[in-house]
């Protein structure tokens, strides 16, 4: 229940009002988000990098309806890229792209256009590009742009919400050899005539997708900070004859890091989704919904404790 009403606000003009002014909130969102400057987020990635941890970069901003602010976004990641190419991450500094930021509710051209610019400065960086998923009203458009964009740059990769009815068999149409694909449980508020209802119903979701990933060919981003599913992704990977390297662990920043450190020890691929940015109201109140220990942190920050 407390995680849909935040959901709820996260969407709310009001709420979002409230909490962005009040004094302690920034210090709080420090703790989930590198920085509002590329200077910031280019000093966590590295520190990242020096802990033998991986990134994915999301420059912080979503839906837009005006062509001006989709062609800014553009242009900050662009920004973005070249900063962090002297660090020469190579396939250990990707980046992640929302399309409805880049316009995709104006037209699915523009976000397409976008995006390959956004692909082809990745690419010099060695480096690629991941799409995020959105609401359920965008994965027929995002997985549209994403065979577009794959012909030519064939390591751009997607995520996919294993809480949508339909993910098990968008797994199954991308689970193809060179196909990236980044599983999440899903973070978006969701009517039960698309999507699961509840932990048990959603994390039998995860686990079914999971498993079609592993038993495929492509390469599978398993973002998860739920010690379970790890162990699970372990055992697949074990049946299915996978080894260390051919498929990858993501975890948010900030949240974990112990365990992001362990695993990456272990000589586990460990990708960091790093944001930066100053339009983290979004961002923020989801990662407060996925798990009531963060919204102790929240609380106890207020309190000054």
């Amino acid at each position: 229940m407390l995680g849909q009403l935040l959901l709820a606000a996260s969407g709310s003009r009001l709420v979002r009002r409230s909490v962005s002014g009040f004094p302690l909130t920034r210090k709080v969102v420090e703790r989930f988000v590198a920085g509002e400057s590329v200077q910031e987020v280019r000093d966590a990635v590295e520190r990242l990098r020096d802990t033998n941890l991986a990134v994915s970069v999301d420059h912080l901003g979503e839906e837009t309806r005006d062509a001006r602010a989709a062609e800014n976004t553009a242009d900050a990641y662009l920004t973005l890229l070249n900063a962090l190419r002297p660090l020469q991450l190579g396939g250990r500094g990707e980046v992640s792209v929302k399309l409805s930021a880049l316009g995709q509710r104006l037209d699915d051209a523009m976000a397409l256009e976008y995006a390959r610019e956004i692909c082809a400065a990745a690419a010099i960086n060695g480096s690629s590009v991941t799409l995020d998923m959105e609401d359920h009203t965008t994965v027929d458009s995002t997985l549209t742009i994403l065979r577009k964009l794959r012909e030519d740059y064939p390591t751009t990769g997607v995520a996919i919400q294993a809480y949508l009815f339909r993910s098990e068999e968008d797994c199954r149409d991308l689970a193809s050899e060179g196909s990236r694909v980044r599983l999440v449980k899903g973070a978006y508020r969701e009517p039960a005539s698309v999507a699961h209802q509840g932990r048990s119903a959603v994390d039998r979701a995860f686990v079914r997708c999971l498993r079609v990933l592993m038993a495929g060919k492509g390469y599978p981003m398993v973002a998860t900070h739920d010690d379970r599913m790890i162990a699970i992704t372990e055992l697949l990977a074990d049946r299915f004859g996978r080894r260390v390297g051919d498929h990858e662990f993501q975890m948010l920043y900030g949240i974990r890091t112990d365990r992001q450190e362990a695993l990456a020890g272990a000589g586990h691929t460990v990708r960091v989704y790093v944001p930066y940015g100053d339009d983290w109201y979004g961002y923020f109140m989801r990662r407060l919904a996925e798990r009531p220990a963060n919204v102790a942190f929240f609380l106890r920050a207020l309190g000054g404790k």
